[in-house]
């Protein structure tokens, strides 16, 4: 399997880094959440819709977004 050398994990891969996690700002789109938690995108979609994601999610507008902080806690990543 080709090397994705700019994340260090094999081009393809689910999930994200503890390097990436980190890096990443106040909030990020649901997609981004989704990745990091490692659930497809229907379902963190639904999940955010009924207010059952697993961490904090803000409603602006049409778009969804997760708070960063609140990820991090949740993956045990918390300062």
């Amino acid at each position: 399997m080709r090397e994705d050398t700019t994340a260090g994990r094999p081009k393809g891969a689910k999930g994200m880094s503890r390097e990436e996690l980190l890096a990443l700002p106040v909030s990020v789109e649901l997609d981004t959440g989704n990745r990091a938690l490692g659930l497809g995108r229907s379902k963190g979609y639904e999940l955010a819709k009924r207010g059952q994601y697993p961490c904090k999610v803000l409603r602006l507008g049409n778009a969804y977004r997760v708070v960063t902080a609140d990820l991090l806690q949740l993956l045990g990543l918390a300062a």
